[in-house]
């Protein structure tokens, strides 16, 4: 039997009719912000501070987009008749993320918590060399980068905390005692 003509275009209007009358799932996006998790993988955020300049970074990027550029300088010793030391300091830190593909071994493989995902995603450029973003503009990004999860009410407190922790409070306790040898000092030579 032959379907009667017209009846594609019945069924189609029909299918328009339905839609048209249900919810739209469209986000508006340059006017409505979508809502994202907390640890949204956006952009790599750089804490120089902590960068020692070990290159693993840079090594195990499988993209080869992150260009780090150091000099060494020696450190006088901590001590009289101590070594001279030398280390590492930062010149450039760079990441291009024309060729990044985000997929966070940089930020996994640094022993020192120096590179973190920032939730920021609207970095745009209208010229793709603009897109290597310096270490000024990656600190920048650590400003959005959000505080780490409260550990859990049972947890133990992690060993470096503990150990910085019991050093500080050893500090204060010499610090305290001195104070007071010093005041009893004091008090016997008014007496």
């Amino acid at each position: 039997m032959a379907p009667l003509p017209g009846s594609g275009l019945a069924k189609g209007l029909a299918v328009t009719l339905r839609t048209m009358t249900r919810k739209t799932v469209t986000e508006q996006y340059p006017d409505t912000q979508p809502d994202l998790p907390p640890r949204t993988r956006g952009v790599i955020g750089l804490f120089e501070e902590n960068c020692t300049v070990c290159m693993l970074c840079a090594r195990e990027c499988p993209d080869w987009c992150i260009y780090i550029d150091s000099h060494k300088e020696t450190v006088p010793a901590a001590v009289p008749g101590g070594r001279e030391r030398s280390r590492n300091v930062l010149d450039r830190f760079a990441i291009d993320f024309s060729l990044c593909m985000y997929c966070g071994i940089c930020i996994e493989v640094c022993p020192f918590d120096a590179l973190f995902w920032s939730p920021e995603f609207e970095y745009a450029e209208t010229d793709i060399r603009d897109l290597t973003h310096e270490r000024d503009k990656l600190r920048e990004w650590m400003w959005t980068v959000p505080a780490p999860p409260a550990l859990d009410p049972g947890a133990e407190e992690p060993k470096e905390i503990a150990a910085a922790r019991k050093s500080a409070d050893k500090l204060a306790a010499q610090e305290q005692a001195a104070a007071e040898r010093e005041a009893a000092a004091q008090g016997e030579g008014e007496a």
